[in-house]
């Protein structure tokens, strides 16, 4: 399997975009029955956009997952 080398712009959209999904995911795991829906705070948005538009990345979805699913398949 070829190993992908990341720029440090794709490296840092690719980290940005993993902590974002942690935070959604902890996010819909809170506390059941409250009535709420979960809130993603926009400073991880903001923070995934702007790796993602440093990385060259904004609009180009298909490139962005193709680069974290050969950097962190597990995903």
């Amino acid at each position: 399997m070829p190993t992908a080398v990341l720029t440090d712009h794709e490296r840092t959209a690719v980290q940005a975009y993993l902590r974002l999904l942690q935070t959604v995911r902890a996010a819909m795991d809170g506390p059941p029955g409250t009535g709420r829906p979960p809130v993603v705070p926009p400073s991880a948005l903001a923070e995934a956009e702007r790796a993602l538009a440093a990385a060259g990345l904004t609009g180009n979805e298909e490139a962005f997952f193709r680069l974290l699913h050969t950097w962190c398949p597990e995903v």
